[in-house]
């Protein structure tokens, strides 16, 4: 799939997908630090990652949202739409994680809650793989070659 929506000729959605799982990942490894032994500012630090980390899941789907409406292709936009419900999937689980924390007074998480958050994490790297193999998949031959004439090495 080609991305319609571009700044600078570059490609918005892949960036955009790269911030929340960055930050989804070191929410979980501040509430592994916490939940073995570290302070409880790490799992406020993992809270507001969690928080930072839905604000940008939410932009990276609105992005893929607009890619996929421009796809022509059935199976193409097939895949697409599969891999928008994984990602979609993943943040509503990051979101009712959040909705747990803030019942908590100092936000941390317990044992089961960094249990689901692994989960949820095992699903955004698989999202964001399966879209990266969209991609790589859907080049066509002439942009393959230009690529790699564009290669140093």
């Amino acid at each position: 799939m080609d991305s319609r929506l571009r700044i600078a000729n570059q490609a918005v959605q892949p960036v955009l997908v790269m911030f929340p799982l960055g930050l989804f990942a070191m929410a979980v490894l501040f509430d592994l630090g916490n939940v073995f032994g570290g302070p409880d500012i790490l799992g406020a630090l993992a809270y507001w990652n969690l928080v930072a980390g839905m604000i940008g899941g939410v932009l990276a789907a609105a992005a893929s949202a607009i890619d996929l409406m421009f796809v022509r292709d059935t199976s193409a936009k097939r895949r697409g739409v599969l891999q928008g419900l994984v990602n979609m999937g993943v943040l509503l689980v990051f979101a009712v994680i959040l909705m747990v924390r803030m019942r908590t007074p100092d936000r941390v998480a317990g044992g089961g809650l960094v249990a689901i958050e692994l989960l949820a994490l095992a699903g955004a790297v698989f999202g964001a793989w399966y879209g990266g193999e969209l991609v790589n998949r859907r080049r066509t031959p002439a942009f393959a070659r230009a690529e790699a004439g564009n290669r140093l090495f």
